[in-house]
């Protein structure tokens, strides 16, 4: 994977070698059935062939699948332990899909601030061992520690980065992480130049992935008091159909935007993420995977909405409107789930929208021809879902 131009070793070793790295820093031995064995040898595979990683980026891959080994480890020895965990349902209220760069994550973190429901919070979310809730001080260290992590990582962001991304430890955050405990996990594909693996996971078999995601959302409300979960993840807008095969009784929140702002936007998140640590990566091969697999999820999603019965699951917002006013929006939503929007709820999402301005870390800015994105292209990838959704898109 490195740069050095010696031979890699076989992909066999070097995943025995990752597992072997896992295992040595748990003391445990189960991952729990081998599910996730085949996406991590594509991943690898690929990850060996196509990247051209720096030191850093090769660091930064190795940490990244040995997390999602150990973490996987720790879960399962929870389960060994405490098999009761398996006995609790699991009830998400709804899942924030759509593009990204839509105003997606600046509505998560304002629903986040109903305590009634339960988030996905950055200091769990990467880390979910010991179980959130078991001990409070235990949960207050990694707290600790998840916020030291994201300062050190805002000082040393690119700017454009730290316009992009609004982070909070205790605030709320995709399931990534818990998607990578399965090796399919979109957040893989802005560590490296890794085309074959970004196309099968954009084929795969997502069924398994959820159901450990479930999995694992067992064990974070186990000692927790708030059991409904509102979650969001783009991503899961590839896979509605099977997110829909474990999770039956989802709704989904929808947010919408101009596709010409959202794909340029997206591409230079990729860019950025990956120049660090992939030195000379192509720009051009950052917007034609963009263009595939989002194009990919909004034919899917347009497919999947056209069952009456699956279109009445979702509820849509305009970036638009939503950037105008998000409270008489989320009034708008918690209509439409039934839900009481508290006064001091209200006060909350208020403050946190003070404290968190649009351009708080400055204006992001990006060049579409860069990618090649051009109209042209936008058209033949993005044409039904404009024409479906053209009054939200405004």
């Amino acid at each position: 994977m490195s740069r050095t131009g010696a031979a890699p070793p076989k992909v066999a070793s070097r995943i025995d070698e990752l597992i072997g790295e896992a295992r040595a820093q748990t003391g445990l031995e189960d991952f729990g059935g081998d599910t996730w064995r085949e996406g991590l040898e594509v991943l690898v595979r690929s990850a060996m062939t196509e990247a051209t990683l720096s030191d850093m980026g090769e660091h930064g891959f190795r940490r990244a699948v040995v997390r999602a080994l150990t973490n996987r480890l720790k879960v399962e020895d929870w389960y060994r332990r405490h098999p009761e965990i398996d006995d609790q349902p699991v009830e998400i209220e709804f899942v924030g899909v759509g593009l990204p760069r839509t105003g997606s994550t600046a509505l998560s973190h304002l629903l986040g601030e109903d305590p009634a429901f339960r988030s996905l919070r950055t200091w769990e979310e990467g880390d979910p061992c010991p179980p959130p809730g078991l001990d409070p001080a235990a949960d207050q260290a990694r707290i600790d520690a998840t916020r030291m992590v994201l300062e050190m990582a805002h000082d040393h962001m690119a700017a454009r980065l730290r316009s992009m991304l609004p982070q909070s430890a205790t605030g709320p955050m995709e399931d990534h992480n818990l998607m990578a405990m399965e090796f399919k996990a979109q957040f893989f594909l802005v560590m490296g130049r890794m085309p074959s693996y970004g196309h099968w996971f954009a084929h795969c078999d997502m069924e398994p992935t959820y159901r450990y995601a479930e999995r694992v959302l067992k064990l974070l409300q186990w000692k927790t008091d708030a059991k409904v979960w509102r979650l969001k993840c783009p991503t899961h807008t590839m896979f509605l159909d099977a997110y829909l095969k474990v999770f039956p009784s989802a709704r989904f929140v929808q947010t919408h935007r101009d596709v010409s702002k959202v794909l340029p936007s997206v591409c230079d998140l990729y860019y950025t993420l990956l120049e660090g640590a992939n030195p000379g990566i192509d720009p051009l091969y950052i917007g034609e995977l963009n263009m595939d697999h989002w194009s990919l999820a909004m034919d899917r999603m347009l497919a999947f909405r056209r069952d009456p019965a699956n279109d009445a699951r979702f509820f849509d917002i305009g970036f638009t409107e939503f950037q105008a006013d998000p409270i008489s929006q989320i009034r708008r939503l918690y209509q439409w789930l039934g839900d009481d929007l508290a006064p001091a709820t209200v006060e909350r999402m208020l403050a946190w929208r003070t404290d968190n301005p649009k351009d708080k870390h400055g204006t992001h800015t990006y060049d579409a021809d860069q990618f090649g994105i051009t109209n042209q292209a936008l058209v033949q990838h993005f044409g039904p879902y404009r024409d479906r959704f053209a009054p939200l898109l405004a």
